[in-house]
């Protein structure tokens, strides 16, 4: 299957280890991962802070420059969720019909990577090898806008060597929610000091999520503790072979030689 990556800021800017294991995980499995390189942020962002007009030509780009391609995936269910919920709202809001349908069309190809390997590819077990004690976040958009439920849970029950700990209130939001973080701060901090304890309590020595949002705020937040608890993103856990799955001090990926 020939499959676009739709990278995402975040993950372009801040975790490519994410986007780069996303693309060793589908090749390993034999597909072709194309990259197209017209994409530029989706507009989530601005949507979610009231700037709607402002997202309609990041909308209108982004459908142009996903439409040829008949399945598109991204690392991030924040960014998944926006393509689905929101892309079509702004065109149909700002008039034009036409690039609402386009969207509603991309949406409709657009999956989380989770969601892309269970649904469309059939697979749970993808050949991976994580030798560490792991606990799941499900992050707020994949949970209750994509509804990805169990699907994450899956793959990762299904990787050799991985310990999988619940996660106590698994389902309560890390504070994150973008802008929220900063014109909340006090709420954000008092949410991610809930969700620290919680992994903590699991005794975990990784975190890991489907979307790079959520992991840096608890990655920050067990960093600036030195709560010796590192995050990996999901893509990363999946993508690691036996010649992976040795989690460095930065919380990424070492291959050892």
């Amino acid at each position: 299957m020939r499959i676009a990556l739709f990278v995402t800021c975040l993950a372009d800017t801040l975790f490519p280890a994410a986007a780069k294991a996303t693309v060793r995980l589908l090749e390993r499995l034999g597909h072709e991962v194309v990259f197209p390189d017209g994409q530029t942020c989706c507009g989530q962002m601005h949507v979610n802070t009231g700037y709607q007009a402002q997202a309609v030509p990041l909308v209108r780009r982004h459908v142009r420059t996903f439409d040829p391609y008949d399945v598109i995936v991204a690392p991030s269910g924040s960014c998944v969720g926006s393509v689905r919920h929101q892309h079509a709202m702004v065109a149909r809001r700002a008039g034009d019909v036409r690039l609402a349908s386009r969207a509603e069309s991309v949406a409709a190809r657009t999956f989380e990577l989770s969601e892309l390997l269970v649904d469309v590819l059939g697979v749970t077990d993808v050949g991976a090898f994580f030798p560490h004690r792991v606990t799941y976040h499900p992050t707020c958009h994949s949970l209750r806008m994509l509804r990805v439920a169990d699907r994450p849970v899956r793959l990762l029950r299904e990787v050799r060597g991985l310990d999988l700990v619940e996660l106590p209130a698994a389902e309560q939001c890390c504070g994150f929610g973008g802008t929220f973080a900063v014109k909340n701060a006090d709420t954000s901090t008092a949410m991610l000091a809930d969700k620290m304890r919680h992994v903590l309590a699991t005794g975990a020595e990784v975190c890991t999520a489907g979307d790079p949002s959520c992991l840096m705020h608890i990655g920050g937040g067990l960093s600036r503790a030195g709560a010796g608890v590192r995050t990996v993103h999901l893509a990363e856990i999946l993508a690691s072979t036996e010649h992976d799955g040795v989690v460095g001090e930065r919380g990424d990926l070492v291959v050892r030689s």
